[in-house]
């Protein structure tokens, strides 16, 4: 019985921080999309780009160096 005086009191401050807790992560938006990345990973990703279809059309995969894209200007 004596048990009961300690853990009713803890178990009422522990149902306070979790409540707390849910709500701090709703205010700052942890929740605010929760079906956007799960349809994410079902779509189908087409930027890949075939670098054997590019070879065939005569095309060459070349990185131009940022500094380059920049005008050469750092």
């Amino acid at each position: 019985m004596e048990s009961l005086y300690l853990l009713i009191p803890l178990s009422i401050v522990i149902v306070f921080i979790a409540i707390w807790v849910f709500f701090s992560m709703s205010d700052s938006g942890q929740f605010d999309d929760m079906v956007g990345p799960a349809l994410r990973v079902l779509q189908d990703d087409d930027s890949v780009h075939d670098k054997g279809a590019s070879e065939k059309n005569g095309d060459r995969d070349q990185e131009i160096p940022a500094k380059q894209e920049q005008g050469g200007k750092d």
